[in-house]
């Protein structure tokens, strides 16, 4: 599960780069900048997606979070085991497939001790994501998938991670997109805000 992430000066940094890359491979830039946040990112917080539109791939600031059965309700995240199977993600998986970037997110235990997940060595996190278009404008959610060995101890679910050869086919390929959504993320470095004392 990701209910909270973050963003930092990196991110921004990796945003950009990824685009360069993309306009080398398939499609020019969108000629307008946007401005990033920095900082931690809440549910129906507005934040960048990577995305492909009609100027190629590019970045956009859309709101975290589909509108759920009741007015207070937001769905954040959807499972990849069944994103193709679920009428509110089906049609987004076939046709408006994004990658969320971050720094690192954050999970809580049982015990409500709250764990940070980053990857070591790299500016950022690409996470598998999902848009729908709505009245007041975009709207993205996340997708998650089976715990890995590094998530493990703190939850049994985590964020789809792409690694960066991946996420052009993750927008742009319908059957490399159905593969992604079985793989397993790759191993997260973990750090807390305290660590449990041992009693003797």
């Amino acid at each position: 599960m990701c209910g909270r992430y973050y963003i930092d000066d990196d991110t921004a940094q990796e945003i950009e780069r990824i685009i360069r890359m993309a306009e080398e491979k398939v499609a020019k830039v969108t000629p307008e900048p946007v401005l990033l946040p920095s900082g931690d990112i809440h549910p129906t917080d507005r934040a960048p997606i990577l995305m492909v539109d009609r100027q190629g791939i590019c970045c956009h600031m859309q709101k975290w979070g589909f509108p759920g059965f009741d007015t207070k309700q937001v769905i954040f995240n959807a499972r990849s085991e069944s994103a193709l199977e679920k009428p509110t993600f089906r049609d987004a998986m076939v046709k408006r497939r994004i990658v969320v970037p971050a720094a690192g997110f954050y999970e809580w235990n049982r015990r409500k001790e709250k764990s940070t997940f980053y990857r070591k060595n790299h500016p950022a996190l690409f996470m598998a994501g999902l848009y729908n278009p709505y009245e007041e404008g975009n709207r993205f959610v996340i997708l998650t998938t089976a715990a890995n060995p590094s998530m493990e101890p703190v939850h049994d679910r985590m964020p789809l991670l792409l690694e960066e050869d991946e996420l052009l086919p993750w927008m742009l390929d319908p059957d490399a997109a159905k593969k992604i959504l079985m793989k397993v993320p790759y191993l997260l470095e973990r750090k807390t805000d305290f660590e449990q004392m041992s009693l003797f």
